[in-house]
């Protein structure tokens, strides 16, 4: 088996479906954890405070503390204010129970890269990451 370097943070307050995440993308890389929106938003400042940005960002929408359409808006402003284009910054995938249309035009609102409904299957997961550059 093939593994590619991408650091990933994962997003999510719920135990299982952090777990899930980590499972399925331990292959690629390095996985960080944040359970809700403000811890995102803080390992994203530190990791571009570092010059070690995250590739992918898998962000749930539901969370305490701060919600994930909130963590996005922030982590983009972070990376715009590094210069960095949204284009070019790291890939957020929204992984959320939500699929309604509010929440999905709001998340690409926000410049997520992508949006995966959950219960997240391995080869959707893996059909995105190719999508979006960051698997084989």
């Amino acid at each position: 088996m093939e593994t590619y370097y991408m650091k990933t943070l994962i997003v999510e307050d719920d135990f299982t479906s952090r777990l899930l995440l980590q499972e399925l993308l331990k292959r690629y890389g390095p996985t960080h954890i944040a359970v809700h929106g403000k811890e995102a938003v803080e390992a994203v400042r530190l990791a571009l405070a570092a010059g070690e940005p995250y590739a992918l960002i898998c962000l749930d929408i539901m969370m305490p503390e701060m919600d994930g359409q909130q963590a996005l808006k922030e982590i983009r402003a972070l990376e715009a204010a590094q210069g960095i284009l949204s284009t070019q910054g790291a890939k957020i995938i929204m992984t959320t129970a939500l699929s309604d249309m509010k929440n999905v035009c709001s998340a690409y609102a926000g410049l997520c890269d992508a949006y995966l409904a959950k219960p997240i299957a391995k080869v959707q997961l893996a059909q995105e990451l190719r999508k979006l550059g960051l698997g084989r």
